[in-house]
């Protein structure tokens, strides 16, 4: 810095309020200072600056699997707000492993980011007392963890598949299939729920063999599709707890000779691009990607800023039922219907 001020004809407090946007540069300094960085080749030292600053302006965020276009596209989000606001992001997956997700948690604080988001994969007690002793802001999406207090935006996960399910059950379904994700998250508890309270509202009662747990893997779901439409009185319909257990269940209905809906309606949580050129196009939940994102990297920001209210906040978002070809009426009685 010493060498570029030289170089400049400047003082180093000039170089460094320019570099570090600490106070205003005039134009004219702006370019002496620009033009000797390039003769010099000077780069910062983003080590040693962030140990003199005490901020590394980087984030960490972490999701539970990369290769989930839902994921994919919230990741997306978040990194371009973040970018706006002079932050860059540090992205991990979990891969739906507790201890994986533990390993890198410490990974990142280890790197010393300013901030964490995180999708995490269970209520892993190991996960709340990292943090706690980090005491870095943190903000959750996607799912909740069981007594973290904690900035977070979910969606309505047990509304939107009561809906979905009554939708199902509107078209006069009886025997709905439900491919859960996995229990050990929030979102698979509130899915289920959420398919339990439509089947009560409609006055029947709950089939823990219509229920199967997928993970949300698609290899896991194929398994369990397989073991549902292969039994005597299987579902006219079933619901996939996410996108990657969905195409599990279409390869399932395929290898199995039946048709989609002719012989089993299907309907999923979450939307992606393919799903209206998909065939059947499919009937989804669409979550709002682009506002999970924004509000969530929004949340941190102002917590890094000292903007956010003392108390936590938690921003829960409504999902679209979006209506295409891979459901219809039932047009004759449930293998195993009275009536």
């Amino acid at each position: 810095m010493r060498d570029v001020a030289r170089s400049a004809e400047v003082s180093v407090a000039t170089v460094s309020a320019m570099i570090n946007r600490s106070s205003p540069v005039s134009p004219e300094l702006r370019m002496r200072i620009e033009d000797a960085i390039q003769r010099i080749g000077y780069k910062r030292n983003a080590i040693a600056r962030s140990l003199k600053m005490g901020t590394t302006r980087t984030i960490g965020l972490m999701v539970a699997d990369i290769t989930n276009p839902f994921f994919t596209d919230v990741v997306s989000v978040i990194q371009d707000v973040l970018h706006r606001a002079g932050y860059a992001v540090m992205l991990c997956c979990n891969d739906e492993d507790v201890g994986m997700q533990d390993e890198q948690i410490e990974l990142l604080i280890d790197r010393m980011v300013d901030g964490l988001i995180i999708a995490p994969a269970g209520d892993d007690a190991h996960l709340k007392r990292i943090l706690a002793a980090a005491r870095l802001p943190t903000v959750l999406i996607d799912r909740l963890c069981e007594g973290m207090d904690t900035d977070a935006v979910v969606l309505d996960n047990r509304r939107a598949v009561h809906d979905a399910t009554a939708y199902l059950l509107g078209l006069g379904h009886r025997r709905i299939g439900y491919i859960s994700g996995s229990l050990e998250t929030s979102t698979g508890r509130d899915r289920l729920s959420g398919y339990r309270s439509a089947l009560e509202a409609a006055g029947l009662s709950y089939d823990d063999g219509l229920v199967r747990i997928g993970n949300f893997r698609e290899k896991d779901a194929y398994k369990v599709a397989m073991q549902l439409l292969s039994n005597t009185g299987r579902p006219t319909a079933i619901f996939s707890a996410n996108n990657l257990m969905v195409i599990g269940v279409m390869k399932a209905i395929r290898d199995l000779g039946l048709s989609c809906p002719g012989d089993v309606s299907v309907a999923s949580f979450d939307d992606f691009p393919w799903a209206d050129v998909f065939e059947p196009h499919l009937t989804t939940i669409a979550q709002p990607v682009e506002a999970i994102g924004e509000q969530a990297a929004q949340l941190l920001l102002n917590r890094l800023e000292g903007l956010s209210p003392e108390a936590p906040q938690k921003l829960v978002l409504q999902g679209r039922l979006t209506i295409r070809g891979s459901c219809r009426p039932v047009s004759f009685p449930a293998p195993d219907a009275a009536a």
